[in-house]
C-alpha cells in the first residue's frame, strides 16, 4: 500500500483535528465536512480497501465500529441518529486508499445519498 495521507496523520507528520485515540484506530475531523460533525475513523495499520481486509482483520474492524459508536455516545448524538460510510474504490466514491469510517451526524441524513 503506499504512503497516504492518513498515514503521514497516524505518525504525526501532517497536523489534524484529533478527536480519538486508541492502540489500534484514530480518528478526526473531516477537512471538508459534508455535514455539521464529520469525523473520519481509521486503523491506525494501514488497510488499504474493505476488500483487502481479510478474516484476520476481524477484530480490527470491529474495533474501528465500535470506537465511531463510542465516540457517537460521548458527544450526544448517538440516541438521535447518525449515518456512517465506508467507501470501496473509484465508483464507490474512496479517494484516499486507507479503509476509514466516516462518521456524520449532527443534521438530517436523507436517502438515497446520492
Amino acid at each position: 500500500m503506499s504512503d497516504t495521507i492518513f498515514s503521514k496523520i497516524v505518525r504525526r507528520e501532517i497536523p489534524a483535528d484529533i478527536v480519538y485515540e486508541d492502540d489500534e484506530v484514530l480518528a478526526f475531523r473531516d477537512l471538508n465536512p459534508q455535514a455539521p460533525v464529520h469525523v473520519l475513523f481509521i486503523p491506525k495499520r494501514p488497510l488499504a480497501t474493505l476488500n483487502d481486509a481479510t478474516v484476520g482483520d476481524a477484530e480490527l474492524l470491529g474495533k474501528l465500529l465500535l470506537a465511531t459508536a463510542a465516540y457517537a455516545k460521548q458527544e450526544g448524538f448517538a440516541e438521535q441518529g447518525y449515518r456512517t460510510v465506508i467507501n470501496t474504490n473509484e465508483d464507490g466514491g474512496q479517494t484516499v486508499y486507507h479503509l476509514h469510517v466516516h462518521l456524520l451526524a449532527g443534521r438530517r441524513m436523507h436517502w438515497p445519498p446520492g
